[in-house]
């Protein structure tokens, strides 16, 4: 039997964890949900370390899981659960403890939905201050509640009224169970309240945080792309939380009171994953999970994980790997104390490294390999770079926030095949081909050399701007910079100050840049009128409808004419 203490138990002393693996040991009748002795134990542990503890009984009466934390934030994991039918409860039971006297919260009664437990007992425990103090508090059962699934779609569940410790234990556990999935299966269509549908698509709860330093705009953008986000990487939102604060919580992003709001929420919903609007650090990650019971990530995983099944070359793959493994280095945690064997004094001394720390020396040691390998393909694609300006023949690279349509102007006016799609990030590979233009002027076929480049975002992730280095430098190596802006988007405007933040920060560019609002076939006269009189010198197309190419095709031999103008000698 495993004996690994789950939950908070950060800065528990060795000696409570110890007391707390010893509950594994206690095995229970297997026609009773709890034993006396059992009670007495498990309230005198949660007395002296003053937090809630949650033990998880099958039903042969072996403790199977022992956490430090509420109901609702020592959750068993989906993929831990027995496989049963629909029908039936999951053959195991959750024994808790509060200090409250007062019927199981909503979050603890969803939990136990979630996860179809056959049963959820409550002990309230005496002594919690006392127990806090550490002067011989024994942590006596006050009263008890018994909370189990029923077969009612509005709230599937019953809890009883306070009764004795003494009741409960008389109880016979299994003509309860017995009873309980009878009524379950004689209900409506047979099937457990809320019971989940397994899916491959993550069912996600958002969360926005509006801090000073954020406009209103800004963050309502931002939310609408962190949803086209999350559906592009294949999740389904399922509700949007938000906040207002002056700054994140250091701790927790959010505030106490709305991280309680979070958790309840996730579980009535059903989410089994919670994605925040901007970056959060490890330990935050870490703490939000402890508290909501949740995996949760930050937008820049959610990017990430886009890159990966996007990424189609073995170059794009070889920078996503990249991007990932350093990302995830400072994010390795272990499954509690297991993980931390080494240390300083008599006791603490492993037989060797620990898991966390091989799993860690790994990722250092490909990543050093990755960066190896990019830094080879920036050069490989440097030497091409160089063929082509000892050609002579100029370069247009394209560039925009992502889904502005640029691989698909690029397909128009070459004929080329890049792959397309009404998604973010539908193409990551960089891609050239040649573009003959007539000039209006001589009649000379002249070439030049047009490059599709990835989409950019609102503050793109850094490592991602590391990893794409080699793609992005097709950016700065350009003679010019056809910027393509997606008129029809409400964040236009936003869309094209980003795009020049990330532009801002690369080396110096030498060529001019050529705006090209797209998609005007789908915009009011209004917001083409705005363009126009902000952006005078623009072009305005439809790659689709195939409008205003003409014009896109003699504006792009100007810049380049420019461009060469500029850097000719005098």
């Amino acid at each position: 039997m495993e004996t690994i203490v789950y939950g908070n138990i950060q800065g528990l002393k060795s000696s409570y964890i110890k007391q707390l693996q010893r509950l594994y040991e206690q095995r229970q009748p297997s026609d009773r949900l709890i034993t006396p002795e059992f009670a007495q134990t498990i309230a005198a542990i949660s007395t002296e370390i003053h937090q809630p503890v949650c033990s998880y009984i099958n039903r042969r009466g072996q403790v199977i899981r022992v956490a430090v934390g509420t109901p609702s934030q020592t959750q068993i994991p989906p993929q831990q659960l027995p496989r049963r039918s629909a029908e039936r409860l999951s053959g195991i039971h959750c024994v808790a403890t509060q200090f409250k006297s007062e019927s199981p919260d909503e979050a603890a009664l969803i939990a136990m939905v979630r996860q179809r437990l056959d049963a959820l007992v409550v002990l309230t425990v005496t002594g919690g201050e006392v127990g806090r103090r550490g002067r011989g508090a024994t942590g006596d059962v006050k009263e008890a509640f018994l909370a189990h699934l029923a077969p009612d779609v509005e709230k599937p569940w019953e809890i009883s009224p306070p009764v004795s410790l003494d009741y409960l234990t008389e109880q016979d556990f299994d003509d309860l169970v017995d009873e309980w999935e009878t009524e379950i299966s004689e209900s409506g269509d047979g099937q457990l309240p809320s019971q989940e549908i397994v899916s491959e698509q993550d069912k996600v709860l958002l969360v926005g945080l509006k801090t000073d330093d954020i406009s209103q705009q800004r963050f309502e953008d931002g939310l609408q792309e962190l949803a086209r986000l999350v559906e592009t990487a294949g999740g389904v939102v399922l509700d949007t939380v938000q906040q207002k604060r002056s700054r994140p919580h250091p701790q927790t992003v959010v505030g106490q009171g709305k991280m309680e709001e979070i958790a309840l929420l996730a579980h009535k919903l059903g989410a089994n994953l919670i994605v925040f609007d901007r970056d959060i650090s490890p330990s935050q990650a870490r703490n939000l999970e402890n508290e909501i019971g949740i995996r949760v990530v930050d937008r820049t995983e959610v990017i990430l994980d886009i890159f990966a099944q996007r990424a189609q070359s073995q170059a794009g793959k070889l920078q996503v790997e990249l991007a990932q493994s350093e990302y995830m280095l400072p994010r390795l945690r272990g499954q509690g104390r297991e993980m931390s064997r080494l240390g300083g004094g008599i006791g603490t001394r492993g037989p060797g490294e620990t898991k966390l720390e091989t799993e860690r020396r790994t990722i250092q040691r490909r990543i050093a390999q990755l960066q190896q390998e990019v830094n080879q393909l920036q050069a490989h694609r440097a030497r091409i770079r160089q063929q082509r300006q000892q050609q002579e023949i100029p370069t247009i690279a394209l560039v925009g926030y992502t889904n502005a349509g640029k691989s698909t102007l690029l397909n128009v006016l070459t004929h080329a095949e890049v792959y397309t799609a009404d998604q973010l990030f539908a193409t990551l590979d960089p891609t050239t081909r040649k573009l003959v233009i007539t000039d209006p002027e001589t009649q000379e076929r002249r070439t030049i050399l047009l490059t599709d480049t990835v989409g950019f975002i609102h503050e793109l992730p850094p490592p991602l701007v590391d990893a794409f280095r080699a793609t992005l430098e097709e950016v700065t190596e350009a003679t010019a910079l056809l910027h393509v802006v997606d008129l029809s988007h409400p964040a236009w405007e936003s869309h094209i100050l980003s795009v020049e933040e990330v532009l801002a920060e690369m080396p110096a560019l030498s060529g001019p840049t050529l705006i090209a609002f797209n998609k005007i076939d789908r915009v009011d006269s209004e917001t083409l009128a705005l363009a126009q009189q902000k952006y005078p010198e623009a072009v305005f197309i439809s790659a689709t409808g195939r409008l205003g190419l003409d014009t896109l095709r003699q504006r792009s031999l100007q810049i380049i004419d420019e461009a060469v103008e500029a850097i000719a000698p005098r």
